[in-house]
């Protein structure tokens, strides 16, 4: 078996556990010179080591005894507004306990490029890990990142058994269907974000359950991608339906592009259709007219995955399943009224 080592970098604790053919616990087992490990498992990782030229004082040994202060961050190289907002209040939440944060950005959240992010951070000696995981596409590495890593996801798979901070998406975008309803609308249409991101599917189970609870038929589901240009696209076409009165939009960004395209054809928001955003974006109290949307609260999300790192690092021990669930507020501003 071979094991291929990208150029320019040297090969990690990960290479080792690949080469020998073990998990990356056992490996760290080895190098701490575990009793529980038998002799031709030790032999054979020690063989790896040897033929990869493998540094063992670079191994995660104080990942395991969290003796480092810096913490490693997997995030998505992103401008949208939700991942990056998520990232800067951890940054300045593990700033004010006296930890630095390693950011390795990837340019897309795929089982390779978050496994040799993680392996960056494990060979730079970080005391934990966190990874914005807000996708699908993350679970596959996810699952098989070493068990003996102090570990939070935000925002990942809220079916895995993993610990996981996030936002409540689903009374999120129940308060905000809820409160168009409550305004006497007898419909409320969605424009949702992107199919593989858990936080557009939690957007789209609160829309549903309000509409369900109210006894109101559920309109097709319209999708976009997070941009402006996606809400124009869908408002295009809502705005030709004059049944339509009422839209939650699963961004603001989308409810941006919603606003130009009923615009151009004549509909007044919130006269003749009222519109609710997701995120709270700075610029939302300044779209014409001021955007009604749900904020997420960054901050408390932040110090809910410090603490529950900070506990793992600690104690020495992974938390798995441990959940917080962080509620979001919804902010009322001249977007919605009642229908004509």
């Amino acid at each position: 078996m071979s094991v291929s080592v990208k150029r320019g970098r040297p090969p990690g604790m990960m290479d080792v556990a690949r080469l020998a053919g073990v998990s990356h616990q056992t490996v760290s087992r080895v190098l701490n010179e575990h009793k529980n490990v038998s002799e031709q498992t030790r032999l054979k990782v020690r063989a790896a080591i040897a033929e990869l030229g493998y540094r063992p004082d670079r191994a995660a040994r104080a990942l395991v005894t969290g003796t480092s202060q810096v913490i490693g961050v997997v995030a998505q190289n992103s401008s949208l507004y939700g991942p990056a907002s998520m990232l800067t209040a951890f940054e300045e939440a593990a700033q004010a306990t006296g930890f630095a944060v390693n950011v390795g950005s990837v340019r897309s959240l795929d089982e390779r490029s978050i496994t040799e992010a993680v392996e960056r951070h494990l060979d730079q000696r970080v005391a934990g890990l966190v990874v914005i995981a807000p996708v699908a596409s993350a679970g596959p590495a996810l699952a098989h990142l070493p068990a003996d890593v102090p570990l939070v996801t935000i925002d990942g798979d809220p079916e895995r058994s993993s610990t996981l901070v996030t936002v409540d998406q689903v009374a999120g975008a129940k308060a905000a269907t809820k409160y168009l309803l409550d305004a006497g609308h007898q419909a409320v249409w969605h424009i949702s974000g992107p199919s593989d991101w858990f936080d557009a599917a939690g957007r789209i189970r609160g829309w549903e359950a309000a509409l369900k609870e109210a006894g109101v038929e559920i309109p097709p589901l319209l999708t976009g991608d997070w941009s402006a240009g996606s809400g124009y696209r869908n408002g295009q076409l809502l705005a030709r339906l004059p049944d339509v009165t009422a839209v939650f939009t699963a961004n603001d960004h989308i409810a941006l592009g919603l606003l130009r395209a009923l615009n151009e054809h004549g509909r007044k928001v919130p006269g003749d259709v009222s519109i609710i955003g997701f995120d709270d974006v700075p610029e939302a109290a300044y779209f014409t007219p001021p955007l009604t949307t749900v904020r997420p609260d960054f901050a408390a999300v932040a110090a809910a995955t410090l603490e529950l790192l900070i506990t793992q690092i600690e104690s020495g021990t992974s938390e798995i399943g441990t959940r917080r669930t962080i509620a979001p507020t919804l902010i009322e501003r001249d977007s919605v009224a009642r229908p004509a």
